[in-house]
This record gives structure tokens, sequence and C-alpha cells, in this order.
């Protein structure tokens, strides 16, 4: 067994945030720190990994609800107090994300790396949880530091979107491989906050995250695209909801459910995109994943990109509007109380159906099973996911003719589309449906959602009301976040030629590689 010195994968947070060096002089040299890791300590720092990766709960305001999860207009802002809603990017939150990647997140995983052996199930865990980590981060900035992550470098070089998708593939690959060889059936145990160590689950949750890569990169790279979906199809992903995946949540340090967290202080709303949605759908999901306005006792959006004007219009105050589901947070006298201790959502099996509905209307081979019949059982799952479980009305929701509807906004909206539920007849009309029932089906995951937006169109969304962020003139949708000017001070000559790599200009509408319409 190898072991792991804390000082070459901390060094990347020198790169890219301050404050750190009373910290970093602390842990290499303080002997009551630890500096190495052994068998005993694996578990700890997977789950140390699993806890930020997946934002929590310090992290999880500003760089999940207050960007991603606005972008994919699951939400709106009901307070001025900030301006990413309407694209006005704050420069200290864009350092977050990588904060999370290479303080949080790698430096844990790495340790895992370097005391085990690349064959070993632990191993593999470690590099399906790179990949999600990685996939995440690169997508919402185009080139990261990937292959010199961690070194002691002065300078260290952003790499490509290509390159990074191509290592995290064969990464995903290995590990579904050495976990079935590896003999075991449990990992970690209950310090893997996900799964608790079992490892069939990780198998095919390995699999659904390299079939979601896959259909990501199938617009830039047909080819190469096919050729992963197909194998991780073959090597088993998700088909229960036994097997979504979830995190747990606690009151121990900062591990709280951040979404419950900052849904007490309500200062967000459902969207008047989801509204239109679920209201128009008379979908069963909308009085669970949204509760009716204190104040009317209806459900209730808000545009995104309201001006500070129309956020303090009556109508638009947060008593008016819905706050997200009793899930996580309630209502207790005239406070909102948020659930921290309920478990964050990571990646649901429906998703996996949606997945194989597109890929077969692509013609890979996804197995048993047609577009639509895969497109009908990911509506099942979902419905079953939030606790629907009437059958009857899942079927008679499959089939329903019902459209969106007008949200009833103070925007006056009309309905966000035409995309109809029961399965259509057109292919164009077929993707719609798909990549709208998967946006329903994955929140409240904002970063996958506004991923897949950016990819492929849907759901149709309204535009924003107004911009301000000049990059970004009306009617058109912000497609990555621009580079920090932490990065920009401390890593400057290579950022230089990551901006290079772009394509186009460090901002906001500039398009990541696999957003190629």
């Amino acid at each position: 067994m190898k072991k792991y010195s804390a000082i070459s994968s901390i060094c990347m947070f020198l790169l890219i945030a301050t404050g750190c060096t009373k910290d970093f002089i602390d842990i290499n040299t303080n002997p009551s720190k630890l500096t190495q890791v052994g068998s005993r300590e694996l578990g700890f720092m997977f789950s140390r990994a699993q806890s930020a990766a997946l934002y929590h709960r310090p992290y999880y305001q500003t760089i999940s609800i207050l960007m991603p999860d606005l972008y994919a207009q699951y939400y709106a802002l009901t307070t001025t107090s900030f301006t990413t809603d309407r694209y006005a990017l704050n420069d200290t939150w864009l350092s977050r994300p990588g904060i999370i990647t290479y303080v949080f997140a790698m430096p844990q995983l790495q340790a895992i790396f370097d005391a085990t052996e690349p064959t070993s199930a632990e191993y593999a865990l470690a590099n399906i949880m790179k990949a999600y980590v990685f996939h995440r981060y690169t997508d919402q900035f185009g080139p990261v530091p990937y292959f010199g992550a961690g070194s002691t470098a002065s300078s260290i070089a952003y790499d490509t979107q290509q390159q990074i998708y191509d290592d995290l593939f064969k990464r995903l690959d290995s590990a579904s491989t050495n976990l079935k060889s590896a003999g075991v059936t449990n990992v970690f145990g209950a310090q893997d906050l996900i799964y608790g160590g079992d490892v069939s689950k990780w198998i095919a949750f390995a699999n659904t995250l390299r079939l979601r890569m896959a259909l990501r990169i199938s617009k830039v790279d047909p080819q190469r695209a096919k050729l992963e979906a197909e194998a991780a199809v073959a090597g088993g992903v998700m088909t229960t909801n036994a097997e979504s995946a979830s995190i747990e949540r606690s009151l121990n340090g900062d591990d709280a459910n951040g979404l419950a967290f900052n849904a007490a202080a309500n200062e967000f709303s459902m969207s008047s995109t989801m509204a239109s949605y679920l209201k128009g759908y008379s979908d069963p999901r909308l009085a669970i994943l949204f509760q009716p306005a204190v104040g009317s006792g209806q459900f209730k959006g808000l545009r995104n990109g309201s001006s500070a004007t129309a956020i303090n219009l009556a109508g638009n105050r947060p008593a008016q509007t819905s706050n997200i589901g009793t899930r996580w947070v309630q209502r207790n006298g005239n406070a909102w109380v948020g659930n921290l201790t309920v478990r964050q959502e990571v990646m649901a099996t429906a998703e996996a159906f949606f997945l194989k509905a597109e890929g077969a209307l692509n013609g890979w081979n996804m197995g048993t099973g047609t577009a639509r019949s895969f497109y009908e059982k990911g509506i099942e799952l979902s419905m079953q996911q939030w606790g629907v479980s009437d059958n009857a009305a899942i079927q008679n929701y499959i089939n329903s003719s019902a459209l969106p509807a007008a949200p009833a906004d103070e925007a006056g909206s009309p309905a966000v589309s035409e995309t109809p539920i029961k399965w259509a007849s057109s292919e164009t009309a077929q993707r719609a449906q798909i990549g709208t029932q998967k946006w329903i089906a994955i929140f409240p995951d904002g970063v996958e959602a506004w991923s897949e937006f950016r990819r492929t169109g849907y759901p149709v969304m309204y535009p924003l009301l107004q911009s301000d962020n000049a990059d970004l003139p009306l009617g058109t949708f912000i497609k990555r976040l621009p580079y920090s000017s932490v990065e920009a001070t401390t890593n400057a000559d290579a950022l230089q030629k990551a901006r290079e790599l772009l394509g186009g200009a460090d901002n906001a509408a500039t398009r990541v590689w696999w957003d190629v319409d």
C-alpha cells in the first residue's frame, strides 16, 4: 500500500482561492494533523469527497441555486439582493466550483488513488466520483486544469474538454470492469454516503454516468458517443428506483442539505417555465416538488430575468409565489423551516431511460425496447420516485393530450411551448418530449439540467425579461461560466492558453466544446 502526502493535492487550491496559507502550513507541519492516509482512513476520505462534490451546505446557494439552477429555469429569484438571474455574474462565486473540485473533492480522491491498487474496488469508486466531479465542472467552464491538477508547478495547464472526456470515459470503463471482477459486494460500508457501499449499484451508476456523458458529446463526436453509449448499456445501467442515487445529509459540520437550508430563506420560487409545464400537464409531481403560495393557496411562478421593479410587485413577493416542496421545507407558523437532513438527489434511474430513448432515436443499440417504451418508462419511474403510486394516474398522464399552459404569472406570459406528453409522431417532437420530461425528472439538479438545455435546446424556456449582461442580449441564453479573476491573477499564463482553446471570448456567450447548435 502506498502512502499519500497532503502537500501535492492541496497546492491546486493555492492557484484558485485565497486565504489558505495558514491551513496549508498547519496541515503540513503540525504532527497532530493528518498528512498520511492508510487503509483505515480511506472510507472517511471517500465520504468527505462525496459530501463536497454534491455541493455541501456552505456552497450550495452560490454555485447551485444562484447560477445553474436559475439557468435551468427551475427557479426564479424573489429577492433583489442578487442579480445572477439577469445574467450579471458574481466574480467571487465563479471561483467556488473550482474550490469544490480542487480543494474539497480531489485531494480526498487522490488520497485513495495513492493508497490503493488501480484494480481495487476502492480505486474504482474513487474513479467514478472523479468522473462525476469533473464532468460537472468542465461542462460549466470549458477547458479546466485536469491532468496537472495537484502539481506543484507555478503554472498549471488547462486541458480541453475533449481530452478530459476521453480520460473520464476510460476511468468509468475501468471502474465498471474492476468492480465486476473485484470479488466483493461492498466497499466502504456506511462511509459511502450514497449507496452504503453496494458495489452492484455503483456499477449501474458508473454506466449510467457514462451513458449521460455519451449523449453529451453526441453532436460533436457522434461515433465516440455511440461507442460509449452502447458499451454503457451493455455494461448495465440503472433499471429500478432502488438504484437511484441520493446522498445522506446530516447536521454534522457543513453536511446539511443545502437546498433545504436555503429554501427556508424563501428568496427563490418556482419559475414560470416550470409552472407552465407542470400546471398545463396537470402533473401529479407539481404538489410534491413545489407548494402553493402562502398568501393565495395557488401554485404560482415568476419569470426569470425579472427586473427589481417587477420582483417588488405585490404578486411576485415570496408570499405570493411557490416555494419548493415539503420534502425540503415546511411552514411553521410565520416561518419556513428546512428539513436539513433530507437526502439530496444525485442521479435518478428515470434519467437512464430518457437517455436510452434519445439513444434509440439516434439509431444506437440501447437494449430491449423502443424510444417510446423507454420514454414512457422514464415517466413512470419518475412518478414513482416522487411518491405517485397510482398506476392508473400515471398511465393517464402518459397518454394525456395536455399541453403547457399560461402560468398566470405577473408578466402575463403565454404557454411556454406546445410540447405534448403523449408520444408524438415526428422525431423533432419526440426529442422535445424526451428533453422536457427528463428536465422534470432530474429536478432539482440544475447543473445537469442546464447542461442538457444547452446541448438539446429542451425544454423550451421563456427568454429572460431583462438581461444585465451585455454579452447576452434579450432572447439569448447563457452558454458557460467565465473564468474568475482569481485564476487570472494566480495562473495567468496557463489561463491565456485556455482562453485560446475556447474558440471565442472568455464570456458567458461562448459555447463549450459539445454545444454545437
